[in-house]
């Protein structure tokens, strides 16, 4: 017989199908064998190809957007447990208020008029403030505090602009993404906890005292309100600290959900970075760190030159040479204008030697990068310089022993004339 309405046949079994308004059809199992595992992939073809992880600027953008790793089951949880302990440590105090709110309205319920004595309209403000405003206070503290241990402050509209997109119900993705997914999985089993947990506290909190419970018909008021009091504000602040250790690992998930939402594809990051490369701010940004980087290898490196090459106003190249670990000399450091004379003046402060060559200069500087050995066609050239450096360093040691030697016939005369 031929199935009409919502209902189907697959595989022989009668399943029924829902229409969403993007007109994909969302098939609702009419038995557990019928439950398609794919239901739970939560996106997986869309994930093959988000294998990055989010750079800094994507997760910026999401958290201007409000979009942040955050666990309700903490916020949830500290906003039990501070205002339940600061209902017990204020109990004392509210209950002398209740006391004298009620002797109050009772002394003159006959003789004040409700409708004429404003009175009365402020005395309850005056006590309706004092028993719930320090209760208030609390749980607004704790709202704040644990949105600010977990995302810092963050202050954007974003999240409570309409989007009118959303007004249109969407049911089959609606359901898939709160029932059939890794999201409505984890959700779920943590609601089962969640009443275990609260149902376990209340069960041992209530059997540890059934037997004053029972009691109660024959104490007096006083005890019967403490006792319930006690119970309730126990049951309170041990759910809510059970509570707390479970909003740990919801975290934990949550940050886990968070990161894998907002990864990308390669193509995104080639976007990206073709996007901060067209930016005039970032790249004033990076060019003011690489003068930074420079600056801070120049006082390294310089002193450790065999020579610095200049052209000699725009250019300087440090070169290094070890034979033993060396093929060729290298590249220490190099720079242009202001890290030229910066070079330059380094290189005078602590004796390397320095030499002017115009075109050899600006060859090294063009060609090749800082770490990189000289290539072999312009080893002859670089061979010149180091052999005017060794003449210079030559000349130097001859004028030092000349003067060594001047010093020491001084020192002769002085000592045959003493």
């Amino acid at each position: 017989m031929p199935v009409s309405g919502p209902y189907g046949l697959r595989a022989g079994r009668l399943v029924c199908a829902v229409e969403d308004p993007g007109r994909k059809i969302f098939p609702f199992p009419l038995s557990p064998a019928d439950i398609d595992l794919q239901w739970f992939a939560d996106g997986a073809e869309d994930d093959e190809t988000r294998t990055e992880e989010p750079t800094d600027y994507k997760l910026e953008k999401a958290r201007e957007e409000g979009r942040v790793a955050k666990s309700q089951e903490l916020v949830g949880a500290l906003g039990l447990l501070l205002p339940a302990l600061a209902l017990f440590f204020l109990a004392p105090s509210m209950l002398r208020t209740c006391t004298e709110m009620i002797r109050f309205f009772l002394e003159r319920s006959v003789e004040l008029d409700p409708a004429r004595d404003a009175i009365i309209v402020q005395a309850f403000f005056s006590y309706f403030v004092r028993l719930a405003l320090p209760v208030v206070l609390v749980a607004v503290a704790a709202a704040i505090f644990s949105n600010l241990v977990q995302v810092g402050f963050l202050f954007t509209v974003k999240p409570i602009v309409p989007d009118f997109s959303r007004i249109v119900p969407h049911f089959g993705s609606y359901l898939r993404r709160t029932l059939f997914s890794v999201d409505g999985l984890f959700n779920f089993f943590k609601s089962i906890i969640k009443m275990a947990i609260i149902g376990t506290v209340a069960y041992l909190t209530i059997r540890g005292e059934i037997e004053k419970l029972m009691r109660l018909q024959t104490a007096d008021l006083w005890q019967g309100i403490t006792l319930v009091a006690g119970l309730a504000a126990r049951m309170m602040i041990i759910s809510a600290l059970l509570l707390l250790l479970l909003s740990i690992p919801d975290y934990m998930f949550q940050r886990w959900r968070y990161r894998k939402s907002l990864r990308m594809t390669r193509q995104e990051i080639k976007e990206e970075r073709r996007m901060y490369e067209a930016d005039p701010a970032v790249q004033s940004r990076i060019r003011g760190r690489m003068r930074q980087l420079l600056t801070q290898n120049i006082y390294v490196q310089v002193p450790k030159a065999d020579v610095v090459i200049t052209n000699p106003t725009h250019f300087s190249v440090c070169l290094e040479y070890h034979a033993e670990n060396m093929d060729a000399p290298m590249v220490t450091a190099k720079g242009e204008d202001e890290v030229a004379f910066r070079i330059r003046r380094v290189a005078r402060q602590w004796d390397v030697p320095i030499v002017e060559n115009v075109p050899l200069a600006r060859v090294l500087y063009a060609n090749i990068d800082v770490g990189e050995l000289v290539p072999d066609i312009y080893i002859e050239l670089v061979a010149t310089v180091y052999r005017k450096v060794m003449e210079i360093n030559r000349l130097a040691d001859l004028d030092a022993l000349k003067d060594h030697n001047a010093r020491r016939r001084r020192r002769e005369i002085e000592e045959a004339g003493a």
